[in-house]
């Protein structure tokens, strides 16, 4: 969903006639962030313009589940830190959760995990619960295989003798696209640390540009108008602005509430709202 301004959307969107028949899809987005001496940046993507969902929009890595994020349900092999039923009791909205949320969490995680490394090359995995990738490049023909949907994250782990380190993400929130929209996604928003000795690249298809920016310089632009931030990406900027140090963002306690945004027809735009929509929209 892209807007046409602070929360109003644009002329060329168009819901769809049948709302209720677009299928909702799982998602999983990742704020990665490090410490700087001028105060948290957070690793940004400028979404290709022509991209189907979000074009030109500035969002966070990320992406859809994909089957393979399932392939060995909530075998926790090859990970460390908590395992896939902590995740599900936080994201889901049942307490506790069922079996098949349990499952999902463990997709989730993974599909967090793999999108980071596709996107930006950042691998949140190590030998051990004490080791961390030190040289990501190494995987560079995993990486691509892993775009390409030729291999699975469960699969380049196990071949590779790596463990998913599920210890170095926190969960940060969860959206789900508004009725109206033509795509709908539940998404889980992650947050994790950019590994010592790692670093981020824009090397993906699916961005115009990317790099590391001050969450107070993004939020400044988007004021500005200089660039567009979904009503999501915006609410975890808007959160992570009140931190000083990752350490604080990262232990930050947070309840995870879902979060569905309605769309309102004034009779010549349509508008969004959730709630805080109002200094979203600055109104």
């Amino acid at each position: 969903m892209s807007t046409g301004g602070r929360g109003q959307l644009p002329e060329s969107f168009r819901p769809v006639d049948d709302p209720e028949s677009v299928p909702i899809r799982h998602a999983a987005t990742v704020a990665l962030i490090r410490d700087t001496d001028a105060g948290i940046e957070v690793f940004l993507i400028r979404r290709a313009a022509g991209m189907e969902f979000a074009g030109g929009m500035t969002v966070f890595p990320g992406g859809g589940v994909d089957p393979r994020d399932a392939e060995v349900g909530v075998d926790v092999s090859d990970w460390v830190g908590p395992g896939p039923r902590w995740w599900a009791a936080q994201f889901d909205a049942t307490t506790p959760p069922d079996e098949d949320a349990v499952v999902l969490a463990s997709s989730l995680v993974r599909a967090a995990v793999r999108e980071t490394f596709e996107e930006c090359g950042v691998l949140l995995a190590g030998s051990s619960a004490q080791d961390l990738v030190a040289e990501p490049d190494l995987y560079s023909d995993e990486r691509r295989a892993l775009e390409s949907r030729d291999l699975s994250l469960s699969g380049f782990l196990g071949r590779a003798g790596l463990v998913l380190r599920a210890d170095l993400i926190a969960p940060l929130a969860r959206w789900i696209t508004p009725l109206g929209e033509r795509r709908r996604y539940d998404t889980r928003f992650f947050l994790a640390q950019l590994p010592a000795g790692q670093s981020a690249d824009d090397r993906t298809s699916e961005a115009a540009s990317a790099g590391w920016h001050r969450v107070a310089d993004v939020m400044t632009a988007w004021e500005s108008g200089d660039l567009f931030l979904l009503p999501p990406t915006w609410s975890q900027l808007d959160n992570l602005a009140g931190f000083d140090t990752v350490a604080d963002a990262m232990a930050a306690p947070r309840e995870i509430v879902p979060v569905t945004p309605t769309l309102i027809s004034d009779g010549s735009a349509l508008h969004i709202e959730f709630d805080g929509s109002a200094r979203y929209t600055g109104e």
